[in-house]
């Protein structure tokens, strides 16, 4: 007798699982095609409507243009109000340290420098740097004295710090010390010494209130780098 064979047994198939990676190609191309359809849409609605594309224009236009007066309009004012700045010895003595070194910047872009407050930490005994209309570099070391003169003297070790950094650091052509106060008798001579100008109370009220750049009112000024109206 002849066995009978199995029979074969048959089936259906499971669906076949897309891959994850499929699947996000079928999300990117939906994706695409619902931002073209967008954009399109967009273009097709802006065509029929240009009238909106060009009053956004002009709108644009003309607020840009009212913007970029008043830029330069306060500018402008900027520049008159530098011009007129004029300060009082007082006002200066009521001022804290940092509000200090932000006066003695504005009196320098008074006198036409470009000056910017760099007082803080890390400063490197630097607290404003300018350059004046000849081009020359000036490092200032504030030092504000909440009693004035009566407060205590600005002392050597003050200077010798603005020795180290002024020139080397700083590009200075001009070295200074400023002061509400005094300085000691042995800073003085140690300046002068060291090329380290020195401001004390007089002479800071002297140019704090007049219209005369600081320059002018100090000796031993080295020769401007650049021609100028003002050399």
């Amino acid at each position: 007798m002849s066995r009978r064979r199995p029979a074969r047994r048959t089936g259906r198939r499971g669906p076949v699982r897309r891959t994850k990676k499929q699947d996000e190609q079928v999300a990117l191309l939906a994706t695409g095609a619902v931002a073209i359809v967008v954009v399109v849409t967009v273009v097709q609605w802006l065509l029929a409507h240009w009238w909106i594309i060009l009053l956004a224009v002009v709108v644009a236009a003309v607020g840009g243009g009212f913007w970029l007066h008043q830029v330069r309009q306060r500018a402008e004012w900027e520049r008159v109000r530098a011009r007129a700045l004029r300060m009082r010895i007082a006002e200066l003595d009521a001022l804290d340290h940092r509000a200090f070194e932000f006066a003695i910047r504005d009196l320098m872009r008074r006198d036409g420098c470009r000056a910017e407050r760099m007082g803080g930490a890390g400063d490197n005994a630097c607290d404003v740097r300018a350059v004046d209309p000849a081009g020359r570099v000036w490092a200032i070391q504030c030092k504000h004295r909440r009693d004035g003169d009566r407060g205590s003297a600005v002392g050597v070790g003050v200077l010798q710090q603005v020795n180290g950094t002024a020139r080397q650091i700083h590009g200075a052509d001009i070295a200074l010390v400023l002061t509400n106060g005094r300085f000691s008798s042995k800073a003085i001579p140690w300046g002068k010494e060291h090329r380290i100008h020195l401001v004390d109370r007089r002479k800071l009220g002297e140019w704090a209130a007049s219209s005369r750049p600081l320059w002018e009112l100090l000796d031993r000024i080295p020769p401007p780098r650049r021609p100028t109206t003002l050399s």
